[in-house]
């Protein structure tokens, strides 16, 4: 098999998108020109070339008909690769079942069609490491594939990488619903129900993730943590296969910069594409931002959010340019929520050229998201000394109290389109923090009800329409400077 060097070739924003056939609906309706930041051009991994060799997982061992754990020889793959200055790692067709595994630098692991990683439903085979789960430092188990502090890694093909997540959705409902809700452990039951995420990427940079098939993720499809220059390319993420897992976000840009993801297509039982900071006490102590990221040429499914933006605010999210993505049944489009213990501030956000159908709400904004698993409180009969590390992070309060206000402001969202939404708008500020500076521009919502603005200012419309088929105008409170005129409503009545 002649393996020939490999030259990854990135184009970013431009006037024009290059982008593949099942994207072209979005493109093709919009009319205008993108106004992108010109901070865009700098986002994505550079061009990679590696060296020529190719090594064969099933050279060292690999089993490919899906009967036997084969982790160790495909580790054994590719420790070899980069021993010897890199290359390829690839299968024959088959059925590789397997636990953590983790690539190096220099190293272009492809997953061919008529390949399929299938994980192991044993947690015993994720090996814990050191790592941040939902704003979090903690030991957690890897994920079934890894980048962890290595750099300049392709990982590609038309394969399937297939998280076989059932046993860990079941696994977290029962301790959830039969343990840990009637002990008032709502607060903490994610982080001890450990799941493996399908891909972790870490402390890493110039990483390409392009063109994979993946379903079925235990727990977070796709985490880039800690990270810049990365580049996530054509995925198609399934997680309701089978079921509908918990917290099966589809891409999670957690404390990352400079982060281009494009032509991705998820369909999950959580935010499809999001970004997150860090929470609460340890959140602020790392203190490290998400900016920098563009989203663009994207389908969202199933899943809460098009775009979410926390809960996980700590750090703060800044520049972000969402661009010519498609709701399909999504939850939310633009979501953004935190909480009065996480502090952070969200801004300098823009969406454009944006289609939703048939979601739940336009634009969903929280300051004070989900009590009963945002604020962590101590039930009497344990005692403090004795819990886990990770209980004690989260119970650590935020000193002082004002440092866990979330700030949102300076949000644009241009050439919106939205029919069969059950809610145009739902945004609640605090009186201690307003949502700030919202500008709408060439924004039409059809939806069964306008829905609510408390405690915001100062936002700006342009050719903005909402038809509500209640017939009711926006409820808007505290709200100075936020006017939709007479103009805006129509009704199908």
């Amino acid at each position: 098999m002649k393996i020939h060097s490999i030259l990854l070739y990135i184009t970013l924003l431009g006037l024009t998108f290059s982008c593949k056939e099942k994207n072209a609906e979005v493109k093709d309706s919009q009319n205008s020109q993108n106004s992108a930041p010109s901070w865009v051009s700098k986002v994505g991994a550079s061009p990679l070339t590696f060296n020529s060799k190719a090594y064969s997982v099933n050279t060292y061992g690999a089993v490919n008909d899906g009967s036997a754990l084969t982790t160790e020889a495909i580790q054994k793959a590719i420790d070899e690769c980069a021993k010897n200055g890199g290359g390829t790692v690839f299968f024959e067709p088959g059925i590789y079942l397997s636990g953590s595994i983790f690539i190096k630098e220099g190293v272009h692991f492809r997953i061919d069609k008529g390949v399929e990683i299938r994980g192991s439903q044993n947690i015993a085979d994720y090996k814990e490491i050191n790592t941040r789960i939902a704003g979090v430092e903690m030991k957690w188990p890897a994920a079934l594939i890894n980048v962890r502090n290595e750099n300049n890694v392709l990982i590609d093909g038309d394969g399937l990488v297939n998280g076989e997540g059932k046993v860990f959705w079941d696994y977290y409902w029962d301790l959830r619903k039969n343990d840990y809700e009637p002990r008032s452990l709502r607060w903490i039951v994610d982080y001890d129900a450990k799941r493996p995420r399908t891909f972790l990427i870490s402390n890493a940079k110039n990483v390409f993730l392009k063109d994979l098939n993946i379903q079925k993720a235990g727990f977070w499809t796709v985490q880039v943590l800690y990270s810049e220059h990365i580049t996530v390319d054509g995925l198609t993420i399934r997680n309701n296969i089978g079921g509908h897992g918990p917290s099966t976000d589809g891409i999670d840009i957690d404390s990352s910069r400079y982060i281009l993801v494009q032509n991705c297509d998820i369909d999950c039982n959580d935010d499809n594409f999001c970004l997150k900071a860090g929470r609460d006490w340890d959140g602020l102590r790392v203190n490290r931002p998400t900016e920098y990221v563009v989203i663009r040429d994207c389908i969202a499914r199933a899943g809460s959010g098009l775009v979410t933006l926390g809960s996980e605010t700590s750090g703060s999210i800044r520049h972000v340019y969402a661009s010519n993505i498609k709701g399909l049944g999504t939850k939310n489009g633009l979501n953004i929520k935190s909480a009065t213990t996480r502090g952070g501030t969200v801004e300098d956000i823009y969406l454009e050229n944006i289609q939703m159908d048939s979601v739940r709400t336009f634009m969903e904004v929280s300051m004070n998201w989900n009590p009963t698993y945002s604020y962590s409180k101590l039930p009497e009969e344990f005692d403090p000394e004795e819990i886990p590390v990770h209980w004690k992070k989260m119970l650590n309060k935020v000193e002082p109290e004002s440092k866990g206000i979330p700030h949102f402001k300076n949000i644009t969202l241009r050439n919106i389109q939205v029919k069969g939404a059950k809610k145009a708008i739902n945004v609640k500020g605090l009186e201690s923090s307003t949502v700030e500076q919202i500008t709408l521009d060439n924004v039409h919502i059809e939806a069964e009800t306008a829905g609510d603005i408390q405690y915001s200012k100062n936002w700006s419309l342009t050719n903005v329409s909402l038809d509500a088929e209640d017939g009711l105008p926006l409820t808007i409170e505290n709200s100075p400077g936020v006017i939709f005129p007479a103009s805006t409503y129509s009704s199908n009545k």
